[in-house]
């Protein structure tokens, strides 16, 4: 079963830039849909960003022409460019298939924009 795991969550200044990475034990990207997720303390999981296994894009209207979302097949790793951050972009951020599956949750890792 493919695993993932997250990882590049920090502390950040607002404006400042992060690169998350999720990395996959199996060739999962180029077959699946795939997505990064957010979840803020006390609200619900959103989705962010999404690619499909064509590389086609999405990206939820807050983070549109801040963040990119990308894949790099040959290291199995997805990857989510976040730049000009802002407080209310505090998180943990996961990724997942799009839509999810339930048994690709993992650990996650925190975001956190603050001065």
């Amino acid at each position: 079963q493919v695993q993932l795991v997250e990882s590049g969550g920090g502390l950040v200044q607002p404006g400042g830039s992060l690169r998350l990475s999720c990395a996959a034990s199996g060739s999962i990207f180029s077959i699946y849909a795939m997505g990064w997720y957010r979840q803020a303390p006390g609200k619900q999981r959103e989705l962010v960003a999404s690619i499909t296994g064509g590389g086609s894009t999405n990206y939820a209207d807050s983070v549109k022409g801040r963040f990119t979302i990308s894949r790099d097949g040959a290291k199995n790793t997805m990857y989510l460019q976040m730049n000009s951050l802002k407080p209310e972009d505090t998180a943990v951020y996961y990724c997942n298939r799009n839509p999810p599956v339930y048994y690709h949750w993992g650990q996650g890792t925190q975001v956190t924009v603050s001065s």
